[in-house]
């Protein structure tokens, strides 16, 4: 029991009397990412990969935070939720990560968050716009992007009044994901005295939506809302071009992506889908999108895209938390800092944010895109 004691107390005084926060030394901060770069989300994980790992590079070569080299370890869920789980433990657990960043997925981060929390890592901005990533209020969760339930709810009703269409519908994943798409809409729908005239499902892995679009076709579907993100988006809308349907189609934030108009080609024109930052095309015609896309194309040897940008701004609002945190950074010192902390809009167009005790998402406003001529261009300002 004495030797305990001394052991104990030992290690007390070389950590400077309290016990040594993980992640974090004198040189080095580690922090970790949970990406699909495998499965059904392999493109997007690899963009927001990419985004994240050009941020490191460029705070390193400006000296890191706070003296700090950031050493960024990323793990492959495969876009399933068990091995997300896998995941997280060896990054918490083996890796000793500070925080993890930029986590894809709604059913990953959930099953993600508890293995986290138990070792107190923050769950810093996930690519996910689902209510879970920020409610229940915890004081390790941050969110950066409006909800989907939020996207659709306020997108739905400005669509119906400008297209006027009576019969709407949705195919929605029949899992975290597509509820809040699809709940998002029935909220618009109830607010306007109007409910689906169609509802249709597929599971996550789905390739084949043929009877789904048989079964809105036949409801003469004049608006679809898809709860859908890059190959069923793609597949749906094909699908329906095939046959002759031809409805409005209004997606989330998770369909706006380039590889939408890469994969379907033309039959994607037209898509509706909410969004928050911008499409960083290489020929943008806002210089400081333009500037940061052909870096980005420099570095990696391929066209960026909005996923890349999420990356990139997941790492670099960490950065500026961690910055106020101070040189005594731990998970304690940086929700303290990040609870102050507010970004202005950025050279990506997304909205302000700001964050406090009480505030883990950063913004609750979207906007609306539309494929025109195999290209996404912004067609609404942001709705509260």
């Amino acid at each position: 029991m004495k030797l305990k004691l001394v052991t104990t107390l030992a290690a007390l005084a070389i950590s400077g009397g309290a016990l040594a926060q993980q992640g974090v030394n004198k040189t080095d901060i580690t922090l970790g990412s949970i990406q699909d770069l495998s499965g059904p989300l392999a493109g997007f994980g690899k963009q927001v990969r990419m985004g994240l790992l050009l941020a490191v590079d460029e705070l390193n070569e400006q000296g890191g935070i706070g003296g700090r080299k950031v050493t960024l370890k990323v793990e492959d869920s495969g876009y399933d939720p068990k091995r997300a789980v896998l995941a997280a433990q060896k990054l918490v657990n083996q890796d000793k990560i500070f925080a993890m960043i930029a986590h894809i997925g709604t059913a990953q981060n959930l099953a993600a968050m508890p293995v986290q929390f138990e070792k107190k890592v923050v769950n810093f901005y996930p690519v996910t716009a689902a209510r879970e990533m920020y409610e229940p209020l915890h004081p390790l969760k941050y969110s950066f992007a409006a909800t989907y339930f939020d996207q659709i709810r306020l997108a739905l009703p400005a669509l119906v009044k400008e297209k006027k269409p009576t019969k709407i519908c949705t195919i929605y994943q029949d899992d975290e994901f597509g509820l809040e798409v699809m709940r998002g809409a029935e909220a618009a729908l109830k607010g306007m005295n109007m409910d689906f005239t169609e509802k249709t499902s597929y599971k996550r892995g789905a390739t084949d939506f043929s009877s789904q679009v048989a079964r809105m076709k036949a409801a003469n579907c004049e608006l679809v809302v898809l709860g859908t993100i890059i190959r069923e988006t793609v597949g749906t809308i094909g699908e329906a071009r095939k046959t002759g349907f031809n409805p409005v189609f209004l997606g989330s934030s998770a369909s706006y992506t380039d590889l939408i108009h890469k994969l379907g080609g033309k039959a994607m024109d037209g898509l509706y889908a909410t969004m928050t930052a911008q499409h960083p095309y290489l020929d943008e015609a806002a210089q400081p999108i333009r500037f940061w896309a052909n870096k980005y194309k420099t570095k990696f040897n391929e066209d960026p895209t909005v996923f890349s940008a999420y990356g990139y701004t997941a790492m670099m609002h960490f950065a500026a938390g961690a910055a106020k945190a101070g040189a005594n950074l731990t998970s304690d010192s940086f929700v303290k800092a990040m609870d102050t902390m507010s970004f202005p809009t950025d050279i990506f167009g997304s909205p302000p944010m700001s964050y406090s005790a009480t505030k883990r998402l950063g913004n609750n406003t979207s906007r609306m895109s539309q494929i025109q001529e195999g290209r996404w261009k912004v067609v609404s300002d942001y709705a509260k």
